[in-house]
């Protein structure tokens, strides 16, 4: 009887699981302040699973993987550390919160 209320507790948790950012590949937290000028900034799949990311004390537009809009300055675009591929990137009204890193934009592949 514990296996079952087990497994339907598992069964219950897993259908409360959705995508961060439904249509989109990637998401990108908010800016997590490390001190002594170091910020970071995490790259999340669809599933929360942080996949990216950039820590660093300098512009976070000029350091490579992610690019800026005018202001008021979002990220809107995103380079892949690892494949090199380019994402769109913009506000979702439908992003939620990896753990408690609120998501401040969403990524998706656009063919570029």
């Amino acid at each position: 009887m514990k296996t079952f209320f087990a497994l339907l507790s598992l069964a219950a948790a897993a259908s409360q699981v959705g995508a961060v950012c439904p249509g989109f590949n990637y998401a990108i937290g908010n800016e997590q302040q490390l001190g002594n000028g170091i910020n970071r900034w995490l790259v999340y799949d669809d599933g929360c699973n942080q996949v990216d990311g950039l820590t660093t004390a300098g512009n976070p537009c000029t350091q490579g993987i992610f690019g800026c809009s005018p202001p008021p300055v979002t990220f809107n675009s995103y380079t892949s550390t690892f494949t090199g591929l380019h994402y769109s990137c913009r506000p979702d009204p439908n992003s939620g919160v990896c753990g408690s890193d609120v998501i401040s934009v969403c990524c998706r592949n656009d063919g570029n």
